[in-house]
């Protein structure tokens, strides 16, 4: 059976709630919504105003990981302040999942290059997860989407560099590109098993720059807004974003498309299903 992925061309933030009405998937318990945070400096990253509804609704609680890398946002102290400067902790409960130590360690026992995910200690306080993911390139990646937010981003500072490094800290951005990107698939797959279903996926594919909200310094978007994606399927969300960006007529496309095809970015996808956790084939339902 094909995964379900709703979409619609209009870009609001009542229509991502409806489109996760749509799903009919009540996330009980806690709830964590993933997001991104947003480097200072960013001119890209979707801001609270546009989350308030789907956050609202779900009860959630904004949850973050600190970065492995220079920035705003790679220390506790330094992350708490972003947060509280781009608003996320003026408008919702907010938690830095990594904020003190130690991680918790989720097993991956099919890994293709990882057997292990180091995520934030306090995951272990939610029932259920929502991804809310801003899809763009990325300069590592390709792409950023749902399974990029289910492994750089739920993984801890120290996970982070050891998803990078495919196991080793030390090659944080010197290991083989490949096995970074089979990682990630890895670490993704440890966090939807740790959910067991309780989990929900929204894309928007709005301010498609080919950088990620995690550069300080990022290109202005490429290409034109497409829409909102909502799905239970991970791996069927991120591939509907990538058919999307190639069915499009925006002369921009091809800028993006370079990020995505230099970096392989379809790998992830590729082996985020050979590993089960979701299905490259699907339905997209469109919704005015």
């Amino acid at each position: 059976m094909k995964a379900k992925v709703f979409f619609s061309r209009t870009i609001t933030p009542e229509k991502i709630l409806e489109l996760y009405q749509l799903l009919d998937k009540p996330l009980p318990g806690k709830v964590a919504a993933k997001l991104h945070s947003g480097e200072t400096g960013n001119q890209n990253f979707l801001g609270p105003e546009f989350w308030i509804p789907i956050i609202n609704h779900i009860n959630g609680t904004v949850v973050e990981c600190n970065t492995a890398y220079e920035g705003t946002r790679n220390t506790t102290q330094a992350h708490l302040k972003t947060l509280e400067e781009h608003g996320w902790s003026r408008n919702f409960p907010v938690d830095l999942l990594d904020g003190e130590g130690p991680d918790l360690e989720l097993s991956i026992p099919e890994g293709n290059c990882i057997r292990k995910n180091y995520v934030g200690k306090n995951l272990a306080n939610y029932d259920s997860l929502l991804v809310l993911s801003h899809f763009k390139g990325h300069p590592m990646g390709g792409y950023g989407g749902a399974l990029k937010q289910l492994s750089i981003g739920i993984a801890s500072s120290f996970g982070k560099a050891y998803i990078h490094g495919a196991g080793n800290t030390e090659k944080i951005w010197t290991s083989d590109h490949n096995s970074f990107l089979e990682s990630m698939a890895d670490a993704a797959a440890s966090v939807v098993e740790y959910f067991h279903g309780n989990a929900a996926y929204i894309n928007v594919m709005k301010n498609m720059s080919v950088d990620c909200d995690c550069c300080a310094v990022a290109e202005d978007p490429c290409m034109k807004d497409i829409g909102i994606l909502a799905s239970l399927d991970p791996v069927a969300i991120d591939q509907a974003c990538l058919d999307l960006v190639y069915a499009a007529d925006d002369p921009g496309r091809s800028h993006l498309i370079e990020r995505i095809e230099t970096r392989n970015g379809v790998h992830t996808i590729e082996t985020a299903a050979a590993l089960g956790i979701g299905s490259r084939e699907y339905e997209l339902v469109e919704i005015g």
